[in-house]
């Protein structure tokens, strides 16, 4: 059937919309997140897929927990600028429009630069029904550190 068209039985078409206001925001909670961080719902997997995603917002000096993903990360930056960082690497600085892949299982960071805020959109995908590993929090010191 092609992309918008009716059933034959007058039925809906084959796809869902998901309305931005039908699933509220969230606040990051600490354990995984340090200073503001407010996360928009977008998606969950609609089996066979396992992809989810969110639009997740740093106010300035706001950053994730060290963490991995089973299946990696895409990151879209949608406005503001924001630093990422891998485990034993330097710091990098990320920015409104740069798209950043994060392979499979590798430990990094990311969130706002110290003055200035970041969203981007977080599509991901879930191996056995996990899409990320918490590990401990990126100290102030990691932080600052370029």
């Amino acid at each position: 059937m092609p992309l918008g068209a009716r059933a034959a039985d007058g039925g809906s078409a084959p796809f869902a919309i998901a309305h931005a206001s039908s699933q509220p925001p969230v606040p990051g909670g600490t354990q995984r997140f340090a200073g503001q961080v407010r996360i928009d719902p977008l998606f969950q997997p609609k089996a066979p897929s396992r992809l989810s995603g969110g639009l997740v917002t740093f106010e300035p000096g706001a950053r994730t927990a060290w963490h991995n993903h089973p299946l990696g990360q895409t990151l879209i930056v949608s406005s503001g600028r924001g630093w990422i960082q891998a485990w034993g690497d330097e710091r990098q600085e990320i920015a409104a429009g740069d798209v950043v892949s994060i392979p499979a299982g590798v430990k990094h960071w990311h969130g706002a630069t110290s003055t200035s805020g970041m969203t981007h959109i977080a599509p991901q995908e879930a191996l056995d029904s996990k899409n990320v590993n918490w590990r401990e929090q990126v100290t102030d010191e990691q932080y600052r550190k370029p």
